[in-house]
């Protein structure tokens, strides 16, 4: 991938308070190999000598390499007065200023060169015009109940979500019959007959070039000038949001509408992608913006849905819009709601389990009735986008063939495992070779002309020719053959992938030639894994299914012409299970991939056991190489996810040897000159607020509570000062800070205060009261538990005395 082509455009805003330095920007460009690490920062990676510091906001502070020690980000003398003997920075007894903070060094090895992004505040902050709020709540008799307002939230992300799939689905049905007909008339005029001499399959060619090359230039151009963000599938993103990892721009209706006529035209243009993964970003983009009850990109406020601004609940509702984006993807209410929770979410509950599954049922329901009005149906039979049709006769399978189940998941979890490797390595070197936008463009152009030339010399060097009855296309083609008869290659080109797969999974014994489902296979497989990384809008799950289907029902003709007496080998069936295990070998899921490919393909609940045999399979084989796609994505781009479990390395240490100290403190009471400097000079997100200062040694005092960096710019904004308390006390609730919320403003939106202005803020009622707390000898393991399940952004350390001892953060748990 690309720089740009990563989770994120780092030339786009890093957060809703951006302040990104020109030291910041020259240090990222360098490699850096070991920081120092001050928890002035926010989720700050550290490592064991002074080359460069990273800042969760900010990218890199290199180090001052004449004096060999991190430059004072607040002004010297500026807020405190003295000099004092660092030790604990191991300064070797080194005089430095008495300037807020102190550093310590430490020596950890972890991910130096990650990128900048920020956590999420999943933590709810309890403070007093919070509880206030919720006192007031209880004393109002006719207001509406927050869970009520939750569950209407939850059926609209359902049927908002699945009309803009209708859309998208019928806007791609109707371009691909056009344009299918077009070509099927142009090889008419051209190729009627077996003969071709005299007739030429270049003017059919040039034509199939020029609809795949249009459509994809006009996708990969709005992705790459205009939202990055929206390039692939969206599932790493999603997972990344839910686990807690800011994406900026990731869920605005500019992203939408990219990622909507971006899926268009790459599916269109013939692009070895499908549809099904965006859609679980376009559930995620509905979601949060439906339940904010605003628009920040047309500045249009609906004054409703006020209780939901904030992370926590936001992320909920997210995670509610990609189980109805799967949901409407694959007519799978129930798999979509398994695949939410085992590959999407990080934190999930009794309650949202429920709430996710009507979504889902929701999201189905309405695709159904909308899709099957316009296809003309009148039992609401078309389940969703992806339909793979139902099998003819009930699939059974017997007990020996289980042993064969297991093998084709070891096929898969091999290939699998070699398509995400090969597909890594392919990005890598887009990413360092492939940089310019209009490469970018002219690469995706590349790529479906490449994939229209192996087609098209597929198609005229293989004779496969059928007799008319059985063919799978809407439009068959005679090329090269003779009449009533039409060629089975181009049956696999001339049409959608979905509808490729859906042929794979019913065509009659005997639709194919051996030798067409090998090259078939061997190129499509190629194709997919140098398209899956493009900058366009496109999703991995169908060209997987496709390939997997193809050597699913290849291996079982191989199998059939050595053995012709086996009856058992049903092409469809080891399509089924070739899919299944291809799928499970790149994408590593099992229960949810396995409902999935049972609830769209129909087939009994007795044959859920050859499924799930054949994923296991694939994903036990494939995590011994590699990690799935989107896992393998994540990484890559250095993104600070938290995994289940903490890593082997953490074994035996304490929150002594993670923690930052000393942290940036702020006194309960405490002057706004000072908490504008602070916010000026140093970037990180929480700030503990301490009481019981001595000596005015901030870093030492007793811990009263945390504030958040967006709380303390919105009371500067605001004057809520203790001098004013009169005129703003009366009007100040929980909502003052919720109005603002998500693009918090930036301290270059404060007014800088002026010398005699001497103004007081007190923090008792802004301040969360109760932010979790461990001793430094909490070991690292159960620290990492609390953060992981409490979804915190920032856990204190505090001694016996209850006085700050460090800070923890996303990134002191995240080594490379």
């Amino acid at each position: 991938m690309s720089d740009k082509r990563t989770l994120i455009d780092l030339n786009d805003e890093t957060s809703d308070d951006e302040e990104i330095t020109t030291q910041g920007a020259a240090g990222y460009a360098k490699k850096p190999a070991e920081i120092v690490h001050s928890n002035l920062y926010d989720d700050v990676p550290t490592t064991s000598s002074l080359v460069s510091e990273v800042n969760e906001n900010s990218g890199n502070y290199p180090l001052d390499a004449q004096n060999d020690h991190p430059p004072l980000l607040l002004e010297e003398n500026a807020l405190i007065s003295g000099n004092i003997t660092n030790g604990d920075a191991r300064g070797n007894g080194q005089i430095i200023p008495d300037s807020e903070p102190i550093f310590h060094l430490r020596s950890r090895t972890a991910a130096a060169s990650t990128p900048n992004y920020e956590s999420l505040d999943y933590e709810v902050c309890e403070n007093v015009l919070f509880q206030d709020e919720q006192r007031k709540r209880l004393t109002e008799r006719f207001s509406p109940r927050k869970g009520v307002i939750r569950w209407i939230i939850f059926i609209q992300i359902g049927i908002i979500t699945a009309l803009i799939a209708c859309t998208i689905d019928i806007i791609i049905e109707e371009l691909s019959e056009l344009k299918y007909k077009f070509l099927k008339n142009s090889v008419d005029e051209n190729v009627p007959l077996s003969d071709a001499s005299g007739k030429d399959l270049m003017v059919p060619f040039l034509y199939w070039i020029l609809l795949s090359i249009v459509p994809v230039g006009i996708g990969a151009a709005m992705v790459t000038y205009i939202e990055p963000i929206t390039a692939g599938s969206g599932i790493p993103q999603v997972k990344s949001y839910l686990n807690g990892v800011k994406i900026p721009r990731i869920v605005r209706i500019k992203t939408l509408a990219v990622k909507a006529i971006g899926v268009i035209t790459s599916v269109v243009g013939g692009l070895a992608g499908g549809k099904e993964g965006p859609m679980i970003h376009a559930g995620a983009v509905v979601a949060a913006g439906i339940s904010q009850g605003k628009s920040t990109t047309f500045v249009k406020d609906f004054r409703i849905f006020k209780a939901f601004r904030d992370d926590h609940e936001k992320r909920d509702f997210v995670l509610g819009g990609g189980a109805a984006g799967v949901s409407a993807a694959f007519g799978a209410p129930i798999g979509g709601m398994l695949f939410s929770l085992e590959e999407a979410a990080s934190f999930w509950n009794q309650n949202l389990i429920w709430r996710t599954l009507v979504a889902s049922i929701i999201s189905v329901f309405t695709l159904n009735i909308v899709l099957s009005a316009y296809h003309g149906l009148n039992d609401f039979t078309f389940t969703g986008l992806f339909n793979l049709g139902k099998f003819d006769t009930p699939l059974k399978f017997d007990y020996f063939e289980l042993p064969i189940f297991m093998l084709l998941g070891v096929i898969g979890g091999l290939l699998g495992a070699a398509w995400n490797s090969l597909n890594t390595k392919i990005n890598a070197f887009r990413k360092r070779f492939i940089s310019w936008k209009f490469a970018k463009v002219i690469e995706a152009a590349v790529v479906a002309m490449l994939g229209v030339t192996l087609a098209c010399l597929m198609i005229y060097f293989i004779n496969d020719c059928r007799p008319l009855g059985n063919d799978p296309t809407v439009h068959p083609v005679q090329l090269f053959c003779e009449d009533n008869e039409y060629n089975a290659v181009a049956s696999l080109w001339f049409q959608t992938p979905e509808a490729t797969v859906r042929s794979l999974f019913h065509d009659p014994p005997g639709s194919h030639k051996i030798t067409t489902l090998t090259l078939f296979t061997i190129i499509y497989y190629v194709l997919s894994c140098v398209t899956f990384g493009l900058n366009v809008s496109l999703g991995v799950f169908i060209p997987t299914a496709l390939v997997g289907a193809a050597w699913g029902r290849l291996l079982a003709m191989l199998a059939f012409y050595l053995f012709p007496q086996a009856n058992f080998l049903h092409p469809g069936k080891y399509a089924l299970i070739g899919a299944a295990a291809n799928l499970g070998g790149v994408l590593r899921m099992t229960i949810s991939l396995s409902v999935i490919l049972m609830e769209t393909t129909g087939v009994e609940t007795s044959f859920f056991f050859p499924l799930i045999i054949a994923l296991i399979s694939a994903k036990w084989v494939g995590d011994y190489f590699n990690e799935g796609i989107y896992d393998t994505q994540i990484e890559v781009n250095h993104v600070p996810i938290l995994p289940w479990e903490p890593m082997p390395q953490y074994k035996g240490l304490t929150a002594r040897e993670i923690m930052s100290s000393p942290v940036v403190c702020i006194k309960l009471r405490d002057k706004a000159h000072y908490i504008y400097k602070v916010l000026k000079k140093c970037d990180h997100n929480g700030f503990p607020v301490v009481d019981d200062v001595r000596d005015d040694r901030r870093s030492e005092g007793r811990i009263c509570g945390i504030i958040l960096r967006s709380q303390l710019i919105v009371i500067l904004l605001k004057s809520l000062y203790v001098e004013n308390k009169q005129f703003w006390l009366p009007e100040t609730t929980i909502q003052t800070f919720r109005d603002v919320y998500p693009r918090y403003p930036s301290i270059k939106s404060v007014r800088k205060l002026d010398d005699n202005e001497k103004y007081t803020v007190d923090l008792s009622m802004f301040m969360n009261p109760s932010p979790v707390r461990v001793n430094p000898h909490d070991s690292v393991p159960r620290i990492f538990q609390i953060f992981r399940a409490l979804g915190l952004r920032h856990l204190l350390v505090i001694n016996n005395e209850n006085r700050v001892a460090g800070i923890i953060t996303r990134r002191d748990f995240i080594y490379k």
